[in-house]
């Protein structure tokens, strides 16, 4: 049992998301970061889809009610676990009683903005449709289906003994680094309406930084930049879209829909942000800009395996540190 003390604002409880729905109005849901959550479930032992909480609005603070192993993936908070300094993406014992507290995100090496902390077995919720995720459009899932509030208890899950305190991982931004002319960038592929938008607004989408205004959230990013165009007037039916397209709606400035979005839109499709660089974008503090760098198909799959390759390099870590028996 882990209690709530003080919750900034919009934390909730997630997991990998919720699959499968889409055809049924559904939205995916899940963490932003799904490398951060996965990597702090692997650091634990857990199974990767295990809920944790996701923090984007700092300071917060939680009291561990009974002794268990934690990790704090995703942002660097200068966290504490009563007045000592502990380290990010690393595996910590807390006692019963210990007090936690992530204050607001250092400039570190890599950029981050939201944290996630995971604890061993899990956040105990009860599964909605397959998943733990926090649906906040419907409210459903998670813990009561809203944001966590101070004073909150959120039960944890029956652990398997084998989280080891006292290693960590290397954030994937570290790992797997992707800026153009120096500003952070995600990969996209065109979309069904690409052909669609003139020549100088292709220009711009792939030449010009993009700007993350204080108007997005879970449910998109709009962004700031060169005003997108298409060559004539373009209507649309409403039709299926998914986490990382991006419309551009009749103001020209596009949204990138993100974790928590609807699953269908009728605004053209410039572009698609691939599913492996989905992470980047979910780490991308408001206010700072992007840039959009064009793939291939054959490039996208590339990236779904280094992905692949970095989550089976840390379990492998994981294991070699620990030992087959769960623990040194």
């Amino acid at each position: 049992m882990i209690r709530i003390l003080s919750a900034g604002a919009l934390a909730t409880v997630q997991d990998l998301g919720r699959t499968g729905g889409l055809n049924l109005g559904v939205g995916v849901s899940g963490a932003m970061d799904p490398l951060a959550l996965a990597g702090g479930n692997i650091l634990l032992r857990n199974e990767e889809n295990a809920a944790a909480i996701e923090i984007p609005v700092l300071p917060f603070k939680v009291r561990f009610e009974h002794s268990t192993v934690f990790a704090l993936t995703g942002a660097d908070c200068a966290a504490r676990i009563d007045e000592t300094a502990i380290l990010p993406w690393w595996a910590h014992r807390a006692e019963a009683g210990q007090v936690l507290s992530l204050s607001l995100p250092r400039q570190t090496t890599w950029r981050a903005s939201r944290a996630y902390l995971c604890v061993a077995g899990g956040i105990d919720v009860p599964a909605v449709l397959g998943s733990r995720s926090t649906q906040l459009r419907g409210s459903f899932g998670g813990h009561e289906g809203r944001p966590l509030r101070d004073g909150d208890e959120l039960p944890t899950g029956r652990s398997s003994g084998r989280a080891t305190p006292g290693f960590g991982l290397v954030p994937p931004a570290l790992s797997l680094p992707l800026e153009v002319d120096g500003v952070p960038a995600v990969r996209v592929l065109p979309a069904a309406e690409y052909d669609c938008f003139t020549d100088s607004s292709h220009d711009a989408l792939w030449s010009t930084p993009w700007k993350i205004t204080v108007q997005s959230d879970r449910y998109g990013y709009r962004l700031a930049g060169h005003e997108l165009n298409t060559r004539r007037p373009l209507e649309l039916r409403s039709h299926g879209i998914v986490p990382g397209v991006i419309q551009v709606p009749h103001g020209g400035q596009p949204i990138i829909q993100m974790r928590d979005a609807q699953p269908s839109g009728g605004y053209p499709k410039i572009g698609t942000v691939i599913e492996a660089d989905l992470w980047r974008l979910g780490q991308a503090p408001i206010g700072s800009s992007v840039r959009f760098n064009r793939c291939s198909w054959d490039e996208a799959l590339g990236a779904s395996a280094d992905i692949r390759r970095w989550l089976a390099n840390a379990r492998r870590l994981v294991e070699l540190y620990c030992g087959e028996g769960g623990g040194r």
